[in-house]
């Protein structure tokens, strides 16, 4: 609840939050029509073949839009049964079944598509139609969908819900649009970075497939044979706090690992010296791979920390295999790897296993330009998803600021 001394000057109490005085309040049946989609008469079915009348399906959606690569259509015999429940250009989907509160707007050139029952749409909107979106997929929306959930076999948002949703609108349609126009600019710039992302792992999988193929002269031998392979320990019982603290070894855990790229340079957990003492400790320098839950990931240590027993430690190897090439021939592995993990209640390896993984390698010399070739590579990458990260942060920062009045564009 907020105090009427700390509402700022020129803002006023609403229900659902702090905004300028100029601010309206509306309901989604105030500014748009709220319309069901339809899904295919008993006995008909969608087809693979494509027709003149595209299908979409939550499973199409992604927050923002669809995907193009799966669809369904509706055959010609079936569609006029169903064409008074289609979704158009200007319009925007919310999906009400399954996965709740995907919220998005339809290429061209599925513009008239029909649209499932697990979604409704939002037409003959007032205010500017990409300012609604984003509000729409704002914590203002998400969280209210979430909460508002109906369980069950499958979650979903009635009708009447949606209708009344509040949507903080600025005055001006002018404002509205330079809202909607400086988020649509930095989504922009994280699609582009998400591309430019993508485009770089696919280069730097083409290089591992080439650099890491074997050669006439490699030499082959058991990873067991190179290496001193040790698991890794877990203090007992592992939830028990004597083993941590707030500050010390770091406590490697798999999505420490999973979150990361070449190097392992934080951990969200640290271990007390009794911790230590009832664990693996590594340094600088160490390579270590998962061996349960996400199998085969590698990741070279970049500070002290401790290792339990869901990781394998390789130690004693320098003298045959350079540490960057082990690494990104583990890397390739990855999926050979956990086809070997044995069942449990989770799959896993066994250092008898890992010793037991084939490697096949040229010289020390070759190694290391395959190695630093592949880490430069990867470096890049993990710079690139850094500036992606720092992008969404700032998005999300405009939008709080910009869906709330606290910075006016106009």
């Amino acid at each position: 609840m907020v105090a009427i001394s700390e509402i700022p000057k020129g803002f006023k109490k609403t229900d659902i939050g702090v905004y300028p005085n100029d601010w309206n309040i509306f309901t989604i049946d105030e500014i748009s029509d709220v319309k069901s989609g339809k899904r295919l008469p008993l006995g008909k079915t969608l087809s693979d073949r494509e027709t003149s009348h595209p299908y979409i399906r939550v499973a199409d959606m992604y927050m923002g839009g669809i995907n193009l690569d799966e669809l369904k259509y509706v055959p010609d015999e079936v569609f006029p049964s169903i064409k008074n429940y289609r979704i158009y250009v200007d319009d925007i989907f919310i999906s009400v079944a399954g996965s709740l509160g995907i919220v998005g707007k339809i290429p061209p050139i599925l513009d008239g598509a029909n649209l499932t029952e697990n979604s409704d749409r939002l037409t003959n909107i007032s205010c500017n139609r990409d300012y609604l979106l984003y509000v729409l997929t704002s914590w203002l929306i998400q969280n209210r969908i979430e909460a508002e959930k109906t369980l069950g076999a499958q979650p979903k948002l009635a009708l009447t819900r949606i209708r009344k949703f509040d949507i903080p609108l600025p005055p001006t349609k002018e404002e509205q649009t330079a809202i909607a126009t400086a988020l649509n600019d930095t989504d922009e710039l994280i699609n582009s970075l998400e591309k430019l992302i993508a485009k770089k792992r696919m280069i730097k999988q083409g290089a591992m497939q080439e650099l890491l193929k074997p050669k006439e002269g490699w030499k082959v031998k058991k990873l067991g044979e190179i290496a001193q392979i040790r698991r890794g320990a877990s203090p007992r019982p592992i939830k028990d706090p004597k083993w941590f603290t707030d500050k010390g070894r770091g406590w490697v855990r798999i999505s420490d690992v999973t979150s990361s790229n070449v190097y392992l340079n934080s951990t969200t957990q640290y271990l007390s010296e009794n911790g230590v003492r009832n664990s693996v400790a590594v340094d600088k320098g160490d390579l270590i791979m998962t061996i349960c839950a996400t199998i085969g990931v590698p990741i070279i240590i970049n500070i002290p920390a401790c290792i339990h027993d869901g990781f394998v430690l390789f130690r004693n190897y320098e003298n045959v295999l350079d540490t960057f090439f082990l690494y990104f021939l583990l890397q390739k592995h990855t999926e050979k790897l956990a086809d070997k993990g044995q069942s449990g209640t989770q799959k896993n390896l066994n250092t008898t296993i890992v010793g037991d993984i084939e490697i096949i390698y040229p010289d020390k010399d070759e190694q290391r330009k395959i190695g630093n070739i592949l880490r430069d590579s990867d470096v890049e990458i993990s710079v690139l998803e850094k500036k992606l990260e720092k992008y969404k942060m700032l998005k999300q920062g405009m939008m709080q600021n910009l869906l709330t009045g606290k910075i006016r564009l106009v």
